[in-house]
């Protein structure tokens, strides 16, 4: 899910990645259904990769990237 340039805001279909807290700890990856709240106070619905829905308000460990278009997905 990973890959592509780092964004400050997301859109519906973006990927949130959020860094390991501690050595060893694996990336997590979530795939942003809605966007919420004012520009001053984003927020996100993401799916994350265990099909598990949250709200996300993202802090300074989470990376925002574009999702991937379709045909670049297929191509794979």
């Amino acid at each position: 899910m990973s890959g592509g340039a780092a964004i400050r805001s997301g859109h519906k279909g973006d990927v949130v990645v959020i860094s390991g807290h501690r050595v060893g700890e694996r990336e997590r990856t979530g795939e942003i259904l809605e966007v919420l709240g004012g520009p001053d106070h984003v927020h996100y619905r993401v799916r994350w990769e265990d099909q598990s829905e949250t709200l996300f308000y993202p802090g300074s460990d989470a990376t925002i990237r574009r999702a991937q278009p379709t045909s670049a997905r297929r191509s794979r």
